[in-house]
């Protein structure tokens, strides 16, 4: 078993959506040239009835021989642990390159869902966090589906950023030209800007929004924090763009066409997720990678 930074980690709780997550897991893992790990977490005691458990312990068994089969050459490691969902993931994104949970699903064994475990998880962990949607295809494959093309020609879709040029995280820049390298896929980055206020604007005059001043500094501060990563990742095709307007609202859009969406939590702020993290992990339209970032 390869150690710790060197594995991926999927929570399994013995509902279709961790399933489906464990699936993306082993894709990501494959691609990145790193160990899986099945992690099944939870106390096993009166409290869980045992035909609850024996169903979770069913689909954890079922999932590991089907990504068996369909990666054979993925190193998989299954562990399973009576303590709680929240810590045990934590501890496991700890020792781990990623951690990926199903965003919704059934009340399985252990229960991830929005809202309770796998946001609590994606609040708190100090490493990357990726909540797949349920039934979820793989990313190429739904480039097959849509476009009328083989699978195995079919490009990946491309891999959104959204990216604060006031912060420009080098944690969060960084996870996602990795993850576009892997897929060969583009990378859009967006950064969407909104004044907190228009105070200094008299009504009539130019607002803002249809300031070319501001956007230009914009775009060249966008430019600025992603000069040294194009050198670095010279194969990777980036498509940068400057909107006026909520992040949410034009990464939520930018979601529709993406195979995978990455935004930051700023770890200094304490455990949570900003409003932008919160409204795209409720609402995205693809997996939503979150990395915490100082």
């Amino acid at each position: 078993m390869s150690a710790g930074g060197a594995a991926l980690t999927a929570g399994v709780d013995g509902s279709l959506a961790s399933a489906d997550a464990a699936a993306w897991a082993a894709r990501e893992a494959e691609r990145r040239g790193l160990a899986l790990r099945l992690l099944s977490a939870g106390p096993r005691s009166a409290a869980a009835p045992s035909a609850q458990a024996a169903a979770a312990d069913g689909l954890l068994d079922r999932t590991t021989v089907q990504l068996a089969k369909t990666h054979p050459g993925l190193d998989i490691d299954v562990i399973r642990t009576d303590a709680s969902a929240v810590p045990a993931l934590l501890a496991a994104a700890a020792e781990s390159q990623t951690l990926v949970l199903g965003s919704r699903g059934l009340s399985g064994f252990t229960g991830f869902l929005v809202g309770s475990v796998a946001f609590a998880v994606a609040a708190g962990a100090g490493r990357p966090v990726v909540l797949v949607r349920p039934g979820d295809l793989p990313e190429d494959a739904w480039t097959a589906v849509h476009e009328h093309i083989s699978p195995a020609r079919a490009p990946y879709h491309p891999v959104v950023l959204g990216l604060d040029v006031d912060r420009p995280a080098d944690e969060l820049i960084a996870y996602a030209f990795e993850a576009t390298a892997a897929r060969a896929a583009p990378l859009h980055v967006v950064h969407a800007w909104s004044p907190a206020s228009l105070r200094g604007y008299v009504t009539g005059l130019r607002s803002p929004a249809d300031d070319p001043g501001i956007r230009h500094a914009r775009e060249r501060a966008l430019a600025a924090a992603l000069r040294p990563w194009r050198l670095a990742y010279p194969g990777t095709e980036v498509a940068e763009r400057v909107v006026h307007g909520h992040p949410a609202h034009h990464l939520l859009k930018a979601s529709a066409r993406a195979g995978l969406l990455v935004v930051g939590r700023c770890v200094p702020a304490g455990p949570g997720l900003g409003r932008v993290a919160h409204s795209l992990v409720h609402h995205s339209m693809c997996a939503v990678a979150v990395v915490p970032h100082h």
